[in-house]
């Protein structure tokens, strides 16, 4: 999976505003193909971790629980030209980033 976060951080006052969208399934694997009645596989993010000039700021797990398509948003110190890059994984071994500069 390639380019499946979008990502956007705005500083204000030494104070990132960081936001991103991931587009990922998250099928929680307790549902049935309602064409063939076999069971649909978990394929959820299990790991996601935001960093800024490479220090994890954020890093946490996720589950099945989560909803498709899920948004993330938090601030942290940061100032306008630092690095920020958001990663994800996944309980099927597929992996993304994204970096972006701060605003």
């Amino acid at each position: 999976m390639s380019n499946t976060i979008k990502v956007r951080a705005k500083s204000s006052g030494g104070v990132a505003d960081i936001k991103c969208l991931i587009t990922h399934p998250m099928e929680q694997g307790n549902r049935k193909d309602k064409t063939t009645g076999e069971d649909i596989k978990p394929h959820f993010i299990q790991d996601v971790t935001i960093e800024i000039n490479g220090k994890a700021i954020v890093s946490g797990s996720f589950s099945g629980a989560i909803s498709k398509n899920p948004y993330l948003a938090c601030k942290a110190k940061a100032n306008p030209g630092d690095t920020l890059k958001i990663s994800w994984a996944d309980n099927l071994g597929n992996k993304d980033s994204a970096e972006d500069q701060v605003k």
